[in-house]
């Protein structure tokens, strides 16, 4: 199986003691580009110095949804700085995550304009999942379908959590089929096996756990229209074992 290039969630390396030290692992694990964080996006120019120093490529960023309202301008400057066109809004915050209807639709209308402006800055903007989408609200549709509804029409892309959407009980396959139309980028995690790697929240490194990456779900998404496989451990006790195992499975697919 051809795959998308490959990048690195630098969010997944954040006990190394800097951002030298981060993109000196990734680096050194085979990485050629990685996904930031919306902290990376304040001082743009610096960390593009220490990119371009390791002839690194930035394939994607995070960017918090207080970011996107109080500072949009500065952040479509700073994608084009770093040369980089997916945006992706991580989360919502923690007091939010249980919220329902209408919340969620109102989220997916405001992530939706927000869409068509980034538009105008050559930029994709989208969202990335957790489990909490997966709950079901009163008309039996999930806080993520309620998100997609609200952005109708609206370019708004979806970059995949995998493993997060096993978290929160659904099948994984038949969401990526479902909106296959908004995938732009997959976050390649993995699960541990039952009662093992406690102290890393039962994460794995991708390829070492329990999801069927090879069989299915690489495959799957690469079919769905993912341009992106991005490696990511939310908790890892080794982030240069992670970005190490992480970047040899994914090439070796």
């Amino acid at each position: 199986m051809s795959h998308p290039p490959l990048s690195i969630q630098l969010y997944s390396l954040r006990a190394l003691p800097a951002l030298s030290h981060i993109l000196d692992t990734v680096k050194l694990a085979g990485y050629s580009h990685v996904e930031l964080i919306g902290s990376h996006l304040d001082d743009a120019q610096a960390v593009k110095q220490q990119l371009d120093a390791r002839s690194l490529s930035v394939s994607s960023s995070h960017v918090g949804i207080a970011a996107l309202r109080d500072r949009f301008d500065h952040i479509m400057q700073a994608c084009k700085l770093l040369g980089f066109t997916q945006l992706f809004m991580p989360a919502v915050p923690p007091e939010e995550r249980q919220s329902i209807e209408p919340y969620w639709t109102f989220l997916g209308r405001e992530l939706g304009q927000m869409a068509w402006r980034a538009k105008e800055h050559g930029v994709q903007l989208g969202y990335h999942n957790h489990h909490w989408e997966m709950n079901v609200q009163a008309d039996g549709r999930t806080a993520l379908d309620c998100l997609f509804e609200g952005a109708g029409n609206a370019p708004l892309t979806w970059q995949v959590d995998v493993a997060w959407l096993v978290r929160g009980g659904v099948d994984p396959l038949h969401y990526l089929k479902k909106y296959a139309s908004r995938i732009v980028s997959v976050h390649a995690k993995d699960i541990a096996l039952p009662d093992t790697c406690l102290d890393e929240d039962g994460w794995a490194d991708v390829g070492h756990g329990v999801l069927d990456w090879r069989g299915s779900l690489a495959p799957q998404s690469v079919a769905c229209g993912a341009q992106w496989f991005v490696s990511e451990h939310d908790k890892p006790n080794d982030p240069v074992r992670f970005s190490r195992n992480s970047f040899a499975f994914l090439n070796s697919l």
